[in-house]
């Protein structure tokens, strides 16, 4: 009877989901739902045409996932095919010895937590901090990561977010902690090393995914994204639930943050390579794992891009090259993407990876056990390809995002080559490693004392600022004043002086105040309580209220210091800063 009762249970679920999927396909009903839903909050709903859009991607997505459901629920080959993918990741979970992961995890979270404890310290707002502080709004949605929206509820126990630091950063180095053992225990045949952990350190303390761990809202999420990408080949034993774990983890990869796209092809190649060097598989297994890895990256890819993504059209676009400018479009992406890095990192950092990298190919020739020169070429092919999809899929988008955030894929990269050069190989391989971990962990202290040199540098010439602009305009009015930044305060001498062996400090910490920064925006007007600011009117920059450039208005000097010079009408206001010394 409770097996009856259950079936059509199941049924009328799947019959009523399915009714309103289709139903959702008609342009019609898809009006109405958004009308009503802005009833039901008393406002009118951003983005009318892109949740329009939306809206019918996620019927289609519906439907798909009825189908889906109703056949591993109602069928025979569905219930056996379940039945099978839970037998193999119940198997695969039962055979990791969980209890030598405690002591490794504790290791590493105290490392990456030394690491970024000048961060936290900091007490840094970093970009969107600013605005979440303020506002409350989360706002992931609009960039698929959709597991963000819905975590970042339960972790600030509310819908409204307010700043809880250092807790999301304490969590977000505690998931990288757990990324690092895992990744080392896959990559190391299931073995974890003390060396092999270290040398993960780039996975965590990275200059780039530093940059993660500067956001006090976004940071746990960005980590879990790591995370996600390594978690599938703790199942790579058993070929279905490897199959079925990819294609759901990878999923929440990209429902966290896309750049870490790549991550899961980077240690799908190494362990392939690693089977195909020592003869450990014939080329067929090889390629066979190959092939399921890369079916199931390319299912996850098709599955949301289909039914998940969302239109972007911002400083970052969703949009990939038409297949006619595939190639050209990828070359490009990829000589900026080198020039990124090139010009990020210093010449110590340059020497060690390369040294790092000459003994990888040595090792890999080394342990071969198929003939040395194929060996080497094999690896080198290998290196390239590492650095080539650590960008992941970013490498293909029109418009792709080159901030220091969305190159951490590098950083993992250099994680993965470090832990196999680590791995049963001579000592000055491992010292070598290690110095590179050293270095990141080093310039990860540096970076959070850099921030917070900036952000008092920054607070002072907020404070010189608005007195003045509180002396000239006392009775002001928000509605009749006008007021745009012209120049930067430019970087304090804490920040030039890393900067000159570590150019990436410059991409990783913002002046705070400067023309063209909403954020900067922000800072100015309601940390200081110089102006409100809303959700709302925060979509365009808040210091600009009209299209008019005042630059181009030769408004008469009204002040003029040593950091400012303050040109005005009486409603148009122009603030040009000075940088002071260079």
């Amino acid at each position: 009877m409770k097996k009856k009762i259950l079936k059509y249970g199941i049924y009328a679920v799947l019959i009523i989901g399915l009714i309103l999927c289709i139903a959702l396909l008609f342009p019609q009903v898809r009006q109405g739902f958004i009308e009503l839903t802005e009833r039901m909050i008393h406002r009118k709903i951003q983005f009318y045409q892109i949740w329009y859009k939306m809206l019918l991607s996620y019927a289609m997505g519906g439907i798909f996932l009825i189908v889906i459901l109703g056949y591993c629920l109602l069928t025979v080959a569905g219930k056996t095919l379940v039945r099978e993918v839970k037998n193999e990741i119940r198997d695969s979970l039962a055979a990791i010895e969980w209890r030598f992961f405690t002591k490794p995890v504790l290791l590493m979270s105290g490392i990456y937590l030394f690491g970024i404890i000048s961060i936290i310290r900091a007490n840094f707002y970093y970009l969107d901090d600013g605005w979440r502080s303020v506002v409350g709004e989360r706002g992931w949605y609009q960039w698929s990561r959709y597991v963000t929206e819905i975590s970042s509820i339960f972790i600030h126990a509310d819908s409204r977010l307010t700043d809880i630091s250092p807790l999301p950063q304490i969590l977000a180095i505690f998931i990288l902690a757990v990324s690092s053992v895992l990744l080392v225990y896959v990559l190391n045949d299931k073995k974890i090393t003390t060396t092999g952990l270290l040398a993960s350190i780039p996975v965590g303390l990275s200059p780039y995914i530093l940059e993660c761990l500067s956001f006090k809202f976004d940071s746990p999420y960005m980590a879990l994204s790591v995370l996600a990408s390594i978690v599938p080949f703790l199942f790579l034993a058993r070929k279905k639930a490897f199959i079925f774990c990819s294609v759901v983890f990878l999923l929440v990869m990209c429902m966290t943050y896309q750049a870490a796209s790549g991550i899961y092809l980077l240690i799908m190649l190494v362990l392939g390579f690693n089977d195909w060097n020592g003869k450990r598989k014939a080329n067929r297994g090889v390629l066979l794992f190959f092939g399921r890895a890369i079916l199931s990256f390319c299912a996850m890819l098709v599955i949301f891009k289909l039914f998940l993504l969302k239109p972007i059209n911002s400083y970052a676009a969703s949009e990939m090259f038409p297949l006619t400018q595939m190639f050209s479009g990828i070359s490009t992406n990829l000589q900026n993407y080198m020039r990124m890095i090139n010009s990020d990192f210093g010449f110590i950092w340059k020497g060690i990876i390369g040294i790092v990298f000459c003994f990888f190919l040595v090792k890999s020739v080394y342990s071969s056990a198929r003939n040395k020169m194929i060996s080497f070429i094999a690896a080198v092919v290998l290196l390239c390809f590492l650095f080539i999809l650590s960008y992941g899929v970013y490498l293909v988008l029109e418009h792709p995002l080159f901030s220091t955030r969305a190159m951490y894929g590098f950083g993992v990269m250099l994680g993965i080559v470090s832990i196999s050069v680590v791995s049963n190989f001579n000592k000055i391989a491992k010292i070598s490693a290690l110095a590179l971990s050293w270095c990141f962990l080093v310039f990860a202290l540096s970076y959070g004392n850099a921030l917070a040199d900036q952000i008092r540098y920054a607070n002072f010439r907020a404070t010189i600022l608005l007195q003045d602009l509180s002396a000239l305009y006392p009775d002001k009015n928000d509605s009749e004043i006008a007021i745009q930044l012209k120049n930067t305060i430019g970087f304090t001498p804490v920040v030039k002086n890393i900067g000159m062996h570590n150019p990436v400090v410059y991409r990783l910490v913002t002046p705070m105040i400067e023309e063209d920064n909403s954020f900067a925006s922000l800072y100015l007007l309601s940390y200081f309580k110089y102006a409100p600011i809303s959700a709302a009117n925060f979509t365009k920059p808040i210091l600009i209220s009209e299209p008019v450039d005042f630059t181009t208005l030769n408004l008469p000097i009204v002040k003029k210091t040593y950091y400012h010079t303050i040109r005005s009408d009486g409603k148009r206001i122009l603030v040009e800063l000075n940088e002071g010394i260079k």
